[in-house]
């Protein structure tokens, strides 16, 4: 076996011209672990799929060299990358649903690399499976062979990839993004996982990421890059002991810091008493009605100005619940904003409060429309809640992008053409031009890159201390509400586990289960001791 597994040189990637990588130099040694970070678009996805030359080459041109144990991948026949795939070079992709299939059961997709790669068929192949499927801690393997995709959690989906991907026990194995759409608590667990497999398998191991510290406890090298090239590699402790490149810097202090703005208390402008949320899941006829308590007897109080973070793994009913709160969803219980009930008003009692309630959703691209330019967008609020003229919805589009950090002269282009923060400020300028009362947060800043969160962050900030707005904030991550609320509730199965003041909270946690976020938010906090402890045990 030659020193490196991997040997990258000049690698240069354009796509329809554009360049896109600009002529990197990177090696993987046998046996270890990689970590290549930067934020989105900065070309480390690009660099990781040129390896088994995964780019369209009808759009794509790559150059360079890119040797695997010695022999040159660029330009060898198609017939020879695909023993090479799933095989000696397996990947894991950022979003498993979107990889695996649907109409396939979990057995069948196991199965066919073990049909293509080894010729296992039957029960050999079943046995098989099941051996992947423990060593990758899905609980029950055998009940859970006929499963589908959609039938598991983003976790157990991930791990599923993960099995997969170590079926033909590969030499390399390639994770893009492997924890990017997961709660902070199953990132750990499952970079926990892949560290224990490397080590274990005596495999390399190429970690793709927009989040340097989260590769901290894993990596043994990290390459960072920027706009197509690497501008700073290191081993790990080098690195994060003393980085060089300002934005090495950049991205290790990157993590939302500061605490919620000092606020004088002030007159609940939101109480919740009892709040019940629960969706039919089945019955009716000859079978027995069953139901799913997504939000199970919720009380909490919001004072004017200030920021109450809702935090949860996913599944664990903080959306439900907010969405409950705004009347978005049917829910049984007292909801009363400042001082009037809501739950018994009709639709069309409701409609001049929504000025004042306001959302702004985790994904932008998703909850702004594609057919509509960024005024428009921003202004049909206006249109609706307002007797402004033309010209005075323009206006007022104008000075809340300033507010928002965007130039007003970008009023006329579409969401497409925005950056994911950019399109994030779009959707905060949407809610704040009605000047509301009240804006619920929904995973505001989970779509994005750290340093962008950041941004964020400090945006949400600044306006909540020139416009005294309140926040409801959900977020499963904690680095992120730690910068923003002022109170916490944690939310666990549809119940409230714990409450407090935030930093109350965050020094003296009772609950096991909000250590265990803390750990999983906090690695180099000294509670991570007993979160590691916990992810053990969950593993």
């Amino acid at each position: 076996m030659p020193e490196h597994l991997i040997e990258i040189r000049d690698l240069r990637v354009a796509f329809n011209g554009q360049a896109v990588v600009h002529g990197i130099d990177l090696d993987i040694r046998p046996g270890e672990c990689l970590a290549l970070v930067g934020e989105s678009g900065s070309g480390k996805s690009v660099t990781a799929h040129s390896i088994l030359q995964l780019l369209d080459p009808a759009i794509s041109r790559i150059d360079g060299s890119i040797r695997y144990a010695g022999e040159e991948l660029l330009g060898v026949h198609e017939r020879y990358l695909r023993q090479l795939r799933g095989n000696r070079i397996a990947m894991i992709f950022q979003e498993p649903m979107s990889s695996l299939n649907p109409l396939h059961t979990i057995e069948r997709q196991l199965g066919e690399s073990l049909a293509l790669h080894k010729g296992l068929a039957g029960a050999a192949a079943r046995q098989r499976i099941l051996e992947l499927l423990e060593l990758v801690g899905i609980q029950h393997p055998r009940e859970r062979l006929k499963a589908y995709p959609h039938q598991l959690s983003g976790g157990q989906r991930q791990r599923v990839m993960i099995a997969m991907a170590l079926a033909c026990e590969p030499q390399l194995l390639i994770a893009d993004e492997p924890t990017t759409a997961l709660d902070v608590t199953v990132q750990r667990k499952i970079l926990l996982l892949l560290k224990e497999l490397q080590e274990r398998l005596g495999m390399a191991l190429l970690i793709i990421s927009h989040d340097l510290n989260l590769v901290r406890n894993i990596a043994q090298q990290v390459a960072v890059m920027r706009g197509g090239l690497i501008v700073e590699q290191a081993s790990c402790e080098q690195l994060f002991s003393s980085p060089q490149h300002p934005y090495s810097i950049e991205l290790l202090n990157a993590e939302p810091g500061g605490e919620a703005l000092s606020r004088e208390p002030a007159e609940d402008l939101l109480e919740v008493r009892d709040l019940n949320v629960r969706f039919r899941l089945g019955g009716g006829w000859l079978r027995a009605k069953s139901y799913l308590h997504a939000v199970n007897g919720i009380d909490l109080n919001l004072q004017r100005g200030k920021t109450l973070g809702i935090v949860g793994e996913s599944g664990s009913g903080k959306s439900t619940l907010g969405q409950a709160i705004l009347r978005l969803l049917d829910a049984q219980g007292s909801i009363r904003f400042q001082g009037e009930a809501l739950e018994h008003l009709s639709g069309k009692q409701l409609r001049p409060l929504r000025k004042r309630l306001q959302v702004v959703f985790q994904d932008p691209f998703g909850s702004l429309s594609p057919r509509l330019c960024v005024e428009q967008i921003i202004a049909e609020g206006l249109q609706v809640h307002s007797d402004l003229t033309a010209s005075e919805r323009e206006s007022a589009v104008i000075d809340v992008l300033r507010e928002v950090g965007l130039d007003p002269a970008t009023r006329h282009r579409y969401p497409h053409e925005f950056s994911g923060g950019q399109r994030q400020r779009i959707a905060i300028a949407r809610a704040l031009v009605l000047k509301p009362d009240l804006i619920l947060l929904d995973e505001p800043t989970s779509a994005l890159d750290r340093t962008v969160q950041k941004q964020i962050v400090a945006l949400l900030r600044r306006l909540q201390a020139e416009h005294g707005l309140t926040y409801l904030f959900i977020s499963h991550d904690l680095a992120v509400v730690r910068a923003l609320a002022h109170d916490l509730i944690v939310m666990k199965d549809g119940e409230v586990v714990e409450r407090g003041e935030t930093n109350a909270l965050f020094h003296a946690a009772q609950h096991s289960y909000t250590r265990e976020l803390l750990a999983a938010s906090f690695t180099d906090d000294p509670i991570s001791n007993v979160g590691a402890s916990l992810l053990a045990n969950a593993m």
